[in-house]
């Protein structure tokens, strides 16, 4: 495994889990030129669609696999706006879309939800089940009501947003991105977190942050206690900002703004867990 060196200039971005790091050795980063001749952008083999092209699939008598191969296939045919009726809280609806994409469900969705999606902006009415947005990379999902437990499970990139409360283990694993909750969240919320954001406006379940290495939580009411190597933070400015331009976009702004929100950070006892001492591990734990 490459070895991982920490960048020793210090950004005010760093209080936000924005951290720098240099990649010694092989790297999986792959880097792209939107001015090349191809096809599509972003991947090699995404198609061009049209936002103005819109269509619609009535998901009532269908399976999951069928729905999910209509909408790749209207995809390929350049549709950029496609809705989704009737949806029945089936599972694994809308995941893999590695394309950009107006989304629009009608309805609820069981479990895995629009996970390993990379570039759609998703807008689902209803509710969710567990791991919506599990390993998301890119673009928004947006859920009108509330989501089930590992919300934003190991998320990688873009906006995950749920305006009710969600469940358990809300953004275990986080590697990026951000996941914003208009209401509450279960316990072990941000468990073992390595970067990103997460915003709670309300309140959190116990161990909050438990076991989080890096990344930012932001939370508006109050938790039950905070886990292992989960401390407060300093607000600054730029958290400030932050908050106020993103909750903004997605018409979750509190009406006695940002003020009393609390920001939550990793420690950072557990960095060099393996080197304590059986006495000093016990300190921590």
């Amino acid at each position: 495994m490459a070895g991982v060196t920490t960048a020793k200039k210090e950004h005010l971005s760093h209080e936000m889990g924005m951290h720098t790091e240099g990649l010694v050795g092989r790297t999986q980063q792959r880097f792209f030129d939107i001015a090349e001749e191809r096809v599509g952008y972003g991947y090699p083999d995404a198609p061009d669609v049209d936002f103005n092209k819109r269509a619609e699939i009535d998901c009532e008598n269908l399976e999951t696999r069928q729905i999910n191969s209509q909408l790749r296939e209207l995809i390929r045919h350049g549709v950029g706006t496609v809705v989704l009726k009737n949806p029945g809280s089936k599972h694994s609806i809308a995941v893999g879309i590695l394309n950009r994409l107006n989304l629009y469900i009608e309805g609820s969705c069981g479990y895995f939800a629009c996970g390993l999606t990379d570039g759609p902006n998703i807008r689902i009415k209803g509710r969710v089940g567990w791991a919506c947005g599990e390993n998301m990379l890119a673009g928004t999902i947006v859920i009108e009501k509330n989501a089930g437990s590992q919300f934003g499970a190991a998320l990688r990139g873009g906006d995950l947003v749920c305006k009710g409360s969600v469940g358990a283990r809300t953004g275990i694993d986080q590697k990026g991105g951000n996941i914003i909750v208009g209401g509450d969240t279960g316990s072990f919320t941000g468990f073992m977190m390595q970067r990103g954001r997460m915003v709670i406006l309300g309140n959190a379940g116990k161990n909050l942050g438990d076991s989080m290495y890096d990344g930012t939580i932001y939370l508006g009411g109050e938790a039950r206690s905070l886990g292992v190597d989960a401390v407060p933070g300093e607000m600054t400015d730029l958290d400030r900002q932050w908050l106020t331009r993103k909750l903004k976009m997605y018409d979750l702004y509190p009406k006695q703004g940002i003020n009393h929100i609390k920001k939550i950070v990793a420690g950072k006892a557990l960095w060099n867990y393996d080197n304590l001492e059986p006495g000093e591990k016990k300190l921590v734990l």
